[in-house]
């Protein structure tokens, strides 16, 4: 499962980037089209042989991540069956899949892909392992942890990075959608320091994926543990996780970039409909 230590940049180097443009940041020069080609080639080649890789050793490192979660930190996860019954249908329908899901931890990737599929289920269909986009600089401290994370279906993005950069990882991100990989980001961008989702934190990254894949279903995961009031680096010890998902295609009368932010707050909006359903549930 994609459980690199995540601090949702994806969504929110994206979202920054969009929200320059439309605050009416000049553009940075547009590289020659020969360069462009070429990246986009070697990105795809690079992505082609770390899929290839991590798929050769997801015999290894699937079943040792969810032994981690279930036996070391003595987490588990309620009712998984429904949630899981529902994503292998979501699955089995074809097409691409965006997961959006709440961000309270630094391992809510990892716990979100435990709930959506089983070890063994993930060996057989592997494109349904989501891809997540953790924040580059959490990992960068030694080759190990780069290599794991290199490993476990990572596209790493640098938060307040290059426009550039980031319009390549979004380049990344639609090129496995397209090719039928689910994607999991986080709308909000960041863990949210409230402990609740906050509709005005959508960013733009995911309104704009979207936008550039056609026909992408979303399926939006609510993820908390019994005991988890806040944000935090990881969760209580031996604590049992409620899932609630729906599955939506969001649209918009709006184009460009309020296009892009009104399909955010959409599935943000989804989310918190999600979090109420957890909070009227465990009551």
């Amino acid at each position: 499962m994609s459980g690199a230590v995540d601090e949702g940049g994806g969504g929110a180097a994206v979202g920054r980037a969009a929200a320059a443009d439309e605050a009416g940041a000049a553009p940075s020069r547009p590289p020659p089209a020969g360069s462009v080609d070429g990246r986009l080639g070697r990105d795809r080649l690079v992505l082609g042989v770390q899929r290839a890789v991590g798929r050769l050793l997801a015999p290894v490192w699937v079943p040792l991540l969810v032994v981690l979660m279930r036996y070391r930190m003595g987490w588990r996860i309620q009712r998984a069956e429904v949630v899981r019954r529902e994503y292998r249908d979501l699955v089995a329908a074809g097409g691409p899949i965006l997961v959006c899901a709440n961000h309270l931890t630094l391992v809510d990737s990892a716990l979100v892909a435990w709930a959506l599929g089983s070890p063994a289920w993930y060996l057989a269909h592997y494109a349904a392992l989501p891809w997540n986009v953790p924040e580059r600089r959490n990992f960068t401290e030694s080759i190990g942890s780069r290599v794991l994370v290199w490993l476990m279906k990572c596209v790493p993005v640098t938060r307040g990075g290059d426009r550039a950069e980031v319009a390549a990882v979004l380049g990344r991100l639609t090129h496995l959608l397209v090719r039928g990989e689910t994607v999991l980001l986080f709308p909000e961008g960041g863990r949210s320091r409230s402990g609740r989702v906050d509709e005005e934190s959508a960013t733009y990254g995911v309104g704009r994926l979207l936008g550039s894949v056609p026909g992408c279903r979303v399926l939006c995961v609510y993820v908390r543990g019994e005991r988890q009031e806040g944000f935090s680096d990881l969760p209580a010890r031996n604590q049992r996780f409620r899932v609630c998902c729906e599955t939506l295609r969001p649209t918009s009368r709006w184009t460009g970039l309020r296009g892009a932010r009104d399909v955010s707050q959409q599935i943000v909006r989804t989310l918190i409909r999600l979090e109420q359903q957890h909070f009227d549930d465990r009551q």
